[in-house]
């Protein structure tokens, strides 16, 4: 079974490697299309799969396909591979990370129903660590579910929603990346106010997100049980938080949040 990639930028590039490291796939078994030369040689030349610039020779060798181009070009791309995926469509099973389109969008497009999984993947897929909403059609198989789900996992982490949930995974996961590099950038400033030295200050800040994260995820523990370990009585940690509770933190973060999801349903 082949697995082709329509689009072949940072995601592509970020699920490509995952799926080769994590062995889903050989590099035989690998086949993308993107829009310039330029772009395929070094695809090539990075992961040893075959790549050129023929969408339509992708979707009719591939079994799996992969929709990884901008939102902006997916109708063009639909038009154009359309009839390769409608006339063998119970052999082929569709996968879309294209933001902002949905899966009734989708198969309207291509005017037929589809084995189709709409899956939005964040920007730290590029570095392994990506988490990964995953909305399923009705007519996808166990097999193709568990397909998709071992393909994003190989670059993270990744769970099923509905998709009616799909626009809060983009408010907490697909775009607080952003939040969390302001978050990192602030504290650094600060300690560059205070003496330290700029990259210093980002790795100690940065590491400290990291590790909190991985704190909070293999301990199980509440956010708040591991923020009052750290927070001693009359204490530095304790006197920076008050700060942050009377700047209204929580708040300026859960209507960020409010802001993007609402953001993501107008769109």
């Amino acid at each position: 079974m082949k697995i082709g990639f329509i689009g072949l930028g940072n995601m592509a590039q970020a699920m490509i490697g995952g799926i080769l490291t994590k062995g889903l796939y050989q590099k035989q078994d690998i086949i993308g299309s993107c829009k310039t030369e330029e772009t395929a040689k070094r695809i090539r030349e990075q992961f040893g799969i075959a790549a050129g610039t023929d969408n339509r020779k992708t979707a009719d060798e591939a079994e799996v396909i992969v929709l990884a181009v901008k939102p902006i070009f997916l109708q063009e791309v639909i038009t154009e591979i359309r009839d390769l995926i409608t006339e063998k469509r119970k052999e082929k099973l569709v996968i879309s990370i294209a933001a902002g389109r949905s899966t009734a969008w989708i198969e309207e497009m291509f005017a037929a129903p589809l084995r189709l999984a709409r899956c939005m993947p964040n920007t730290p897929a590029l570095v392994g660590e990506g988490c990964t909403c995953v909305c399923l059609k009705e007519d996808v198989t166990p097999q193709d579910k568990a397909l998709v789900l071992s393909i994003m996992e190989s670059f993270g982490k990744a769970s099923i929603l509905p998709e009616r949930l799909m626009d809060a995974f983009i408010g907490v996961a697909g775009s607080s990346p952003a939040y969390v590099f302001l978050f990192i950038e602030a504290m650094a400033d600060a300690a560059v106010a205070a003496g330290m030295p700029r990259k210093q200050a980002y790795e100690f800040a940065a590491q400290s997100v990291l590790g909190s994260a991985k704190l909070l995820l293999e301990t199980g523990r509440h956010p708040a049980e591991l923020k009052d370990m750290v927070c001693s009585p009359g204490g530095t940690t304790i006197a920076a938080v008050k700060v942050l509770e009377e700047k209204g933190m929580r708040a300026a973060v859960m209507d960020a949040v409010e802001a993007c999801v609402n953001k993501a349903r107008e769109v």
